[in-house]
């Protein structure tokens, strides 16, 4: 048995929140105005919402062109498509509580949680002990696993601390002692030294910005009171310690970095704070670079001294597939533009390395719905493909948390827009095979949204442990399940040494394949698997009885030079994309040098065009020049004319007055005189 709180409960929780925001019990009414309240696109995602909770999808008529607040609201609704109420429901308040933290205290100042007790495992023998002086039932002994019972050799009894942790593969809920932190979801978890920090998160709507420590020898619970020290040059800025939610935290040397988040007051990038161990003092960490946009709901992995953010959700609930790098010792961020098609905008996934080169995300969820891809980001070739994945596919799920043993891959938690995951599965990443560990029954934390998940230590033995979620009520019981090599080694039962062929991600450039395999050739002649189908017979089915070694020696033979005439073929196709290679190349430079001299006659005929131009321009001026003499001459001419017949006239008027003076007796004049 599990502790759980059922609080205020679906749909009765929703109609709470629709009255805070202002909306009546009648589908269509809006009477108080919230656009004083929240942005334009934040109340036209409520009401949309709150129509589809109470309507259903959208049949209305699409309003007049003329009312666009009206045409506004359709739409939004409209998008919703044929989500369930259910889920619009959970949405709504979703949103308001990432809007208005307080509204929950607005709507009741104390909501009494009543305990009650829900089946986690079959047939177990449940004992009542005593933690923070609340009686409940805890699981000591459960025997059922996938239907049978667990093998006795895979017990192990420990008296005291986590000794609670009797049986493999299953979850436990171990006594715990001091100061519980208050229920809560999208925290942040991270283990140090046995000892498991959580810090911050969202209850009742409000973000958190309590540090608390759970000793993993003690069982106990502390919380961590974080000092602020004054500015210096040296160090980094001290900064209060500001509420988030759907941040990540990651141990760095003596830090604790605390990665992204939503924040009530959010800023335009995202922030980086660490958490100093020793003197226990939070900092904001000065990065250079460009920075990501502020986020939520990201994934945040640790690559060596680097890390790997994806996705999330920003302030204006936009959804996120960007890839950024920060490099923690020089704390420059870079931007990737990865290759390939990435995975479609989301938050709530889940992020893990393998072999310290391939980055996988499983999951995660739009507005709308969730997922179950898998997709595989190669971190030295930055190129994104999606591998087809074996086993037991999960179910599709957001908000689900996952960590890391060896090559094996834990899933838990999340919900498909409908109810909770609750198997806990675990994916091979050599094989990509998925296969379920265990489940648990009810409403239990385990099969809630944004619990946290880290890996501790048990005797020398892995455990996960996992704290918090949000399933209808805010939880913070902690639960433990010891892996068995069972649940590790499902996916290749099979041991000693495996073709190379069988790993998809961590060999992904071996020559050989699996003969369903398909393969894609690069200019080089390297081989990538893109694909791994029916991939059975070898890894997911223990050897027949009455197979000998022999049988299986010459099966394996058989396959191999099958592989060896295939991966021949593959060599000889390469080759001759290679000579077609070189052809096109060698006519690619003919064509340049053909180019070339083209360019040089067009050079040479556009200086000649030039000169042309030159030459017209000075003949016009010359004839304008012609043209101006011309006049003048023409002028000359006139003037010339006119003198000559003056010259006429007086010779006539000289000759008339020598024959008039002959006749009159007068003496004619000298020719001087005249």
């Amino acid at each position: 048995m599990a502790r759980a709180s059922s609080g205020l409960a679906y749909p009765e929780r929703f109609y709470a929140a629709a009255a805070d925001v202002g909306f009546d019990g009648s589908p269509n009414s809006n009477d108080k105005d919230i656009g004083s309240r929240f942005s334009t696109d934040v109340a036209l995602i409520l009401y949309a919402l709150y129509q589809q909770a109470t309507v259903g999808p959208c049949n209305v008529p699409k309003p007049s062109l003329w009312n666009p607040v009206e045409q506004g609201k359709w739409k939004s609704w409209k998008q919703l498509g044929n989500m369930v109420s259910a889920e619009a429901m959970r949405l709504f308040v979703k949103i308001l509580e990432e809007e208005e933290p307080g509204w929950y205290s607005r709507a009741s100042n104390s909501v009494l949680e009543p305990v009650t007790d829900v089946q986690m495992n079959h047939n177990a023998i449940v004992e009542p002990i005593i933690e923070n002086r609340n009686s409940f039932a805890e699981t000591k002994t459960i025997s059922a696993e996938n239907g049978g019972l667990i093998e006795t050799q895979d017990i192990d009894v420990v008296s005291e601390g986590l000794g609670s942790v009797v049986v493999y593969d299953q979850w436990t809920s171990p006594p715990i002692t001091g100061q519980r932190p208050k229920g809560r979801y999208e925290h942040a978890a991270a283990v140090v030294e046995d000892k498991m920090y959580i810090y911050g998160g969202n209850h009742n709507g409000r973000y958190l910005s309590d540090l608390h420590v759970l000793d993993l020898r003690s069982c106990t619970w502390s919380k961590v009171e974080a000092k602020v020290e004054s500015k210096s040059v040296e160090t980094p800025s001290p900064v209060n310690i500001t509420p988030s939610a759907g941040h990540s935290l990651i141990p760095w040397e003596n830090k604790l970095l605390s990665i992204a988040g939503h924040t009530k007051d959010p800023s335009e990038t995202l922030q980086v704070k660490a958490f100093d161990l020793q003197i226990g003092t939070w900092s904001m960490l000065n990065t250079y670079g460009k920075p990501p946009v502020s986020r939520g709901g990201q994934s945040v992995t640790l690559v060596g001294t680097t890390l790997v953010i994806f996705g999330g959700q920003d302030a204006k609930q936009t959804l996120l597939n960007d890839l950024h790098i920060l490099d923690l010792e020089t704390l420059t961020w870079d931007e990737i533009d990865a290759v390939g098609v990435p995975p479609s905008p989301r938050s709530g996934h889940a992020a893990a390395v393998h072999a310290e080169r391939y980055l996988l995300i499983f999951g995660g969820g739009s507005h709308a719905t969730c997922f179950n891809d898998l997709h595989v980001l190669d971190l030295q070739t930055m190129e994104w493909s999606r591998p087809t994945q074996q086993g037991e596919i999960p179910v599709p799920r957001a908000g689900h948390a996952g960590v890391t043993v060896g090559e094996n891959w834990f899933i838990v938690g999340g919900g498909d827009n409908k109810s909770g995951a609750s198997e806990t599965v675990v994916l091979n990443m050599s094989t990509l095979a998925w296969s379920v560990v265990t489940s648990v029954e009810g409403r239990v934390p385990l099969a809630s949204e944004g619990l946290s998940l880290v890996v501790g230590s048990l005797n020398g033995e892995d455990i996960l442990i996992s704290f918090g979620g949000y399933n209808g009520h805010y939880n913070s019981e902690v639960n433990v399940l010891k892996p068995s090599h069972k649940s590790t080694l499902q996916s290749k039962i099979m041991e000693g040494p495996l073709p190379d062929s069988v790993s998809a991600v961590h060999n992904a450039t071996n020559p050989t394949r699996d003969l369903e395999s398909e393969f894609e050739v690069g200019q080089e002649g390297k081989i990538r698997e893109t694909a791994i189908d029916n991939f059975e017979p070898m890894y997911t089915q223990k050897s027949k009885g009455g197979e000998t070694s022999e049988h299986i020696l010459a099966m394996l033979k058989a396959e191999k030079e099958e592989l060896e005439s295939s991966f021949n073929n593959e060599k000889l196709l390469s080759l001759q994309l290679k000579q077609e290679l070189a052809d096109a190349e060698a006519r690619n430079t003919d064509l340049y040098k053909e180019l070339q001299s083209v360019r040089g006659q067009l050079a040479s005929e556009q200086s000649r065009c030039f000169k042309l131009e030159v030459d017209v321009a000075e003949l016009r001026q010359k004839l304008q020049t012609m043209e101006t003499l011309q006049r003048e001459l023409e002028l000359l001419q006139r003037q010339k004319a006119t003198s000559e017949q003056v010259a006429i006239n007086a010779k006539q008027r000289q000759g008339s007055g020598g024959v008039w003076g002959w006749l009159a007796g007068s003496t004619p004049q000298n020719a001087d005189d005249a």
